[in-house]
């Protein structure tokens, strides 16, 4: 039988609303377990129960699923902060940093890109871009700051902002000791906030 005038026939399956999101975590999951080379696009479809042309129609290869992977990771539990003051806003990230790396998902995360990085270029490419939205973030909360009056030194480096964090984190990841509880968050952002202020 024909279909009504006009109609055209819907083919294949409706497209799962809930496939991008489950094929990030456990694109995630995989990459924290095994690193990059261990995980593949077949695995990460075969534990999202998607095929892997689902997979490519949303991400071109395998690089880009793990950017955006771990790009949303971090930036759910790390989100940005518009608190109304600089040091608010760097309390409320820092804060978010700390809870973070003291989950075994953080550690995991700190702990892939350090080996990663230093053997696959193309992960030291993705970390790089990783960062580098990261300091882009700050840079943007540092002009706000400006813009409300606050006494920021000219030569504020988001740059070293984003790095010196960073650098705390990944030794105590190498060395092994206990990542900063999050209560120290309040020292740590007075520590920033002398290198930042007038």
């Amino acid at each position: 039988m024909g279909t009504t005038s006009g109609e055209r026939p819907r083919r294949g399956r409706p497209r799962d609303p809930e496939a991008e999101p489950r094929i990030r975590r456990y694109a995630v999951q995989l990459l924290l377990e095994r690193g990059f080379d261990g995980m593949t696009v077949d695995d990460v479809a075969e534990a999202a129960g998607v095929g892997k042309a689902t997979i490519y129609r949303r991400w071109a290869s395998k690089e880009e699923l793990a950017n955006d992977a771990l790009t949303e990771l971090f930036d759910i539990e790390i989100p940005d902060a518009d608190t109304g003051s600089i040091e608010g806003d760097l309390q409320h990230v820092y804060r978010n940093a700390l809870l973070f790396v003291n989950t075994k998902e953080g550690i995991a995360w700190i702990r892939l890109a350090i080996t990663e990085m230093n053997r696959d270029e193309q992960f030291a490419v993705l970390y790089r871009s990783f960062l580098g939205r990261r300091v882009a973030l700050t840079a943007a909360a540092l002009e706000r700051a400006r813009q409300r009056g606050e006494p920021i030194r000219a030569n504020a480096d988001p740059v070293m902002m984003v790095q010196w964090l960073a650098g705390v984190l990944v030794v105590r990841a190498l060395t092994g000791e206990p990542m900063p509880a999050v209560e120290d968050a309040d020292h740590l952002v007075s520590v920033t906030m002398r290198a930042i202020a007038e």
